[in-house]
């Protein structure tokens, strides 16, 4: 682990060396991350609900999503660079590395500029929660918790996902990116207001309902089975088959030859 930190500083070190750009490239992640909390707040005064959710409660599902997401593309989002790794025949010298291949990947190409988006996710987190006008009970904050940092793992995975169809395609699927930057976007609304087909393949197929619409319920006494409380612990289970779509990827590898 020694290592895998030392790789992160060095990672860190090295895009501190142009100061003032890491800092505008931050700050731009930031305002940037504003716009869709502007336009949400545009379009709710012309309505008043949507799908029966009024501005604050969508406004705390936003600002879930937008936090889980912050947090999976922190460590997910350096996989981003798998394409380029498979091209130029880098990814074979990490295979000849006696260390966790995934690590190797993630470690030296986390984009730190994207603390921007993590500091507005916690910005309106932190707006949200009060005016949500939610009874807190230690019951509600943990499923709160729950809803960020499995949400977080779960976009690592489909980023992960995303990284192992460049096995066999040697460059990344833009389709792929529906379910990881897309989701950062429809994900503002609870997936309900899509229709029920689209809220069962985002339940059953890829689960990003059970960290986002199903909890969202029981925070909002819509639903008192705490069961709901939960869910957002089982979506954890996609990390299996997307770690072994990754394995499977890997076992099928053949080098560019760069």
């Amino acid at each position: 682990m020694k290592l895998y930190l030392n790789l992160i500083a060095l990672n860190l070190k090295s895009q501190m060396q142009y100061k003032v750009s890491f800092f505008l490239s931050t700050l731009g992640q930031f305002i940037t991350a504003f716009t869709a909390f502007f336009g949400l707040y545009f379009i709710f005064t012309r309505i008043n609900t949507v799908d029966d959710f009024t501005y604050e409660q969508v406004l705390l599902c936003f600002a879930v999503v937008m936090m889980a997401f912050s947090l999976g593309e922190m460590f997910g989002g350096g996989l981003a660079v798998f394409p380029r790794m498979l091209g130029n025949g880098e990814f074979d010298r990490a295979l000849v590395r006696p260390r966790n291949i995934i690590l190797q990947v993630l470690m030296p190409n986390m984009d730190f500029t994207r603390l921007g988006l993590l500091v507005q996710a916690i910005l309106v987190l932190c707006y949200a929660i009060p005016i949500s006008k939610i009874p807190w009970t230690w019951e509600k904050v943990l499923t709160l918790c729950l809803m960020i940092l499995c949400g977080g793992a779960l976009f690592f995975g489909l980023f992960l996902i995303n990284a192992a169809c460049s096995f066999f395609t040697i460059e990344g699927l833009e389709l792929m990116n529906i379910f990881t930057y897309g989701a950062r976007q429809f994900g503002r609304y609870p997936f309900s207001v899509y229709g029920n087909g689209v809220l069962k393949f985002l339940t059953f197929v890829i689960p990003l309902a059970l960290f986002q619409y199903y909890p969202l319920l029981y925070l909002l006494d819509r639903e008192q089975n705490t069961l709901f409380m939960f869910l957002p612990v089982t979506a954890l289970l996609f990390l299996i088959p997307s770690y072994v779509f990754f394995r499977f990827g890997l076992s099928r590898y053949k080098s560019t030859g760069s």
